[in-house]
């Protein structure tokens, strides 16, 4: 873990020794590459940015622990979860790997719109009980490319299966490669907003910042989630025209609430306006661009709210020819290379969706040290972050070598809450919170307002 600590703590410009208490197993994610390293480090950064925020605040810097067991169980958050004692499917019938005529493809089709899709890019009826018989005979016939360009082309997502080589010689992942781990730059000028006495009690950070969470799916929500349990005020917001998983947005939606507004209806947008205001940070997650006619770019944001920190999140980066493409996290390990590295006689995975998780981390602890920084410094500041590097700093690791996965009991490391039985949060600080203060809400049933402060 100490590797990817120090890189993750150095490209985050965070101050002092990057040390953490940590306990568990060697590994814990079984792997040949190190995920379980980078997965520890991840939270390790969040923890370290937590502490550096409390101290900013008026308390005694905390102590961070990483116990590589408790990373273990909430990167795998999505398969521990139950809900009056059942699991969840993570991936739907059309969400996996296709023989094509000359290599492999990566398909997601988790949610009805795509799926449609899809079926629509590869001339297939969309009305179609199974249709994975149908989808696996008109893929066998195509090169991968050929199929990753026609889904693209309908809307859809897929990626031809490639290697780390393959992908460094492709013009996004060429792009990527010079990227940093994250970005974490100045966006505008404003005064310092500097904090008042510590609340008594328990070590919470981020209590009285408002985040405004525009992000779905895993990565986004994972981060959020987080600025939640150290105690911020966060209010999901997405559109009623889009689909959500109930039991995804359960996994993910602890310590938040969640509302729907339609930005292109002129009553709600005034109404997101009126949140927009008073709100701390915005954290996005859909394509860059996707947002910016409704005045949303990081730019727009900064001349319209000074000393607002945003965070954008991508799946393939912000720049570069795929920056406006939609993306995964299973896809993103199918172009770079990870599911070659993973395989034997076809493409493998990760045990985990380690880039979502690893990403959504990274993105808590960006947020953090963008507060700490505007309580001392002022301006506003601007996060950028996207599974792809993330993919690209797990491929350059050491590789995890012949070190087995130690075999472990999960219980100590979920919490029931009601119906719902979820993993614990592994961000651990001394005198902070060991779980979040309220359960997930239903998708869309909070009203659009903040809490009091």
């Amino acid at each position: 873990m100490d590797g990817f600590l120090s890189e993750a703590w150095a490209a985050l410009g965070g101050t002092g020794d990057p040390a953490v208490a940590r306990s568990g197993p060697e590994v814990t994610l079984p792997a040949r590459l190190p995920v379980s390293a980078m997965a520890e480090a991840t939270v390790g950064a969040a923890g370290l940015a937590a502490a550096e925020l409390a101290e900013t605040r008026g308390w005694r810097r905390p102590g961070v622990r990483v116990d590589g067991r408790a990373v273990a169980v909430a990167f795998a958050g999505e398969r521990h979860l139950r809900i009056d004692g059942r699991t969840e499917p993570s991936f739907a019938p059309l969400s996996r790997f296709w023989r094509a005529s000359d290599g492999w493809v990566r398909t997601h089709g988790n949610y009805p719109h795509h799926r449609e899709r899809l079926l629509r890019a590869l001339g297939l009826d969309v009305s179609l009980d199974d249709p994975v018989p149908a989808v696996r005979e008109a893929i066998a016939g195509a090169p991968a490319a050929e199929v990753e360009e026609a889904v693209y082309a309908a809307g859809g997502l897929a990626v031809a299966v490639r290697s780390a080589a393959e992908w460094a010689a492709h013009p996004q992942g060429a792009h990527v490669a010079g990227l940093p781990l994250l970005r974490l730059t100045r966006n505008g000028d404003a005064p310092a907003r500097p904090f008042g006495p510590p609340p008594a009690g328990t070590v919470l950070p981020m209590a009285g910042v408002r985040v405004l969470d525009l992000t779905r799916v895993i990565a986004g929500p994972v981060g959020t989630r987080t600025l939640a349990l150290l105690g911020a005020d966060v209010l999901r917001v997405d559109s009623p025209r889009l689909p959500e998983i109930p039991a995804q947005h359960l996994e993910t939606g602890a310590g938040k609430r969640s509302t729907l507004l339609d930005l292109d209806d002129r009553h709600d947008r005034a109404r997101f306006g009126e949140l927009l205001r008073d709100a701390d940070v915005v954290v996005t997650g859909y394509r860059p661009g996707a947002l910016d006619r409704h005045g949303l770019s990081p730019r727009a944001l900064a001349a319209g709210h000074p000393g607002l920190i945003v965070a954008s999140l991508s799946a393939w980066g912000a720049t570069g020819p795929w920056a406006g493409r939609r993306g995964f996290d299973s896809l993103v390990q199918a172009a770079s290379g990870i599911a070659v590295a993973e395989g034997d006689d076809g493409p493998g995975a990760l045990p985990v969706q380690a880039l979502d998780h690893g990403t959504g981390y990274l993105l808590a602890a960006a947020v953090m040290r963008a507060v700490a920084r505007r309580a001392v410094e002022g301006g506003g500041w601007h996060a950028e972050l996207s599974l792809a590097r993330t993919a690209a700093w797990l491929l350059g690791g050491t590789p995890a070598g012949t070190a087995e996965a130690a075999a472990f009991d999960p219980s100590p490391y979920l919490v029931g809450e009601g119906r719902i039985v979820r993993a614990l949060p592994p961000v651990d600080l001394d005198g902070g919170p060991r779980t979040w203060a309220d359960p997930a809400t239903p998708w869309g049933s909070d009203s659009p307002a903040w809490r009091t402060r």
